[in-house]
């Protein structure tokens, strides 16, 4: 099976691809440089250069920074070994992170700051990642096609009502794996699969591209559902070639009868071998507190860890919402298992 495959292809090396860099390795190894940290990010530079740069003025700490997709940078990780000048790792996903871990790239820390700043359900038990900003995926509808009043759980999208009516990102995608991982965890095997067949079965399309074609598929009229994480949606009403999509469909929270709606983090981890570990803890300990998450909720358009801190106004704009308080721990333990139920039910 593909996802077979793809978990063999994770867990093994591959070719890093060409990443957007602040200094070169050899500054990364050079110790003639004063009190410093190396952070491989998952995040694109625009969405996390300026709060590293905050973190450098405040505390003189230089922050040299690679950019790359996530799980070429886990590989990255994985073939330098010992020898990687890795401090953090920045990932979206806690699938992601979990990889990571299990793959040995990362060390426990021990923090009460971090401890304190962050609900217990969005970090590592074992102390080996941290979430750093939440992200909901909720359903978005048309307005003048679906009565939310006909909208309730997740699991109604399998029902018959919305046969070729939905939109949604493929498989590989390691979003939806995450949202299968935590059906699993919530509902079981057996009921999971049968969501995943009948949502199959109500596919609009075959699924393609990424959450944001899902929102202008919706808005084109291809589908009158579209399943996206929330910061998507939202970064589209700042753009004016995407404004008149996102005006054009409505957030719905699903399952706030019972377990909540399902949510996500991207969070960070000190790197196995960090050359500058008390630096690495220092960098996350400063990304949970409200200067930061301040950052990331108005730039980013993610919810904040830290309780008390505003969301910006688009997300408010969605409404709040009751969220899945499932450890996000499960969902990378029973990653392999949503994969398996994905292919089973015919998920392309």
């Amino acid at each position: 099976m593909k996802h077979a495959v793809l978990a063999l292809l994770f867990s093994g090396l591959s070719t890093f691809s060409a990443i957007a860099t602040f200094s070169t390795i050899a500054a990364f190894a050079s110790t003639a440089q004063a009190a410093q940290v190396n952070v491989y990010s998952a995040r694109q530079e625009e969405l996390i250069k300026p709060v590293l740069d905050k973190f450098s003025a405040q505390t003189g700490i230089q922050v040299n920074l690679i950019t790359g997709k996530p799980d070429e940078l886990i590989s990255r990780m994985a073939s330098e070994g010992r020898n990687s000048p890795a401090d953090v790792l920045i990932s979206t996903d806690v699938g992601r992170l979990y990889r990571a871990q299990t793959q040995g790239l990362l060390q426990p820390i021990t923090s009460d700051a971090l401890n304190a700043a962050i609900p217990a359900h969005l970090r590592d038990p074992a102390k080996h990642w941290f979430g750093l900003t939440t992200r909901a995926r909720p359903i978005m509808y048309l307005p003048g096609k679906v009565d939310p009043k006909q909208l309730s759980t997740l699991e109604d999208l399998a029902s018959d009502k919305w046969r070729g009516r939905i939109c949604i990102r493929s498989s590989d995608n390691i979003y939806n794996q995450s949202m299968l991982a935590a059906m699993i965890a919530e509902i079981g095997e057996e009921k999971t699969l049968a969501f995943a067949k009948g949502l199959v079965a109500n596919f609009a399309q075959p699924p393609k591209g990424g959450d944001r074609d899902q929102i202008k598929a919706a808005a084109a009229g291809v589908c009158d559902i579209a399943i996206a994480n929330t910061y998507y949606l939202a970064g589209m009403f700042d753009e004016p070639a995407d404004a008149k999509a996102a005006q054009q469909v409505k957030v719905f929270w699903p399952n706030q009868a019972d377990r909540g709606a399902h949510i996500n983090i991207s969070g960070a981890g000190v790197a196995k071998y960090a050359p500058n570990k008390a630096a690495a803890q220092q960098l996350i300990e400063y990304m949970v507190q409200p200067e930061a998450q301040n950052w990331y909720a108005t730039a980013n358009h993610e919810y904040p860890v830290l309780v008390g801190v505003k969301w910006s106004p688009v997300l408010e704009s969605f409404g709040t919402f009751k969220a899945d308080p499932l450890p996000l721990v499960k969902l990378g333990e029973l990653n392999s298992k949503a994969l398996m139920l994905m292919d089973q039910a015919g998920w392309k």
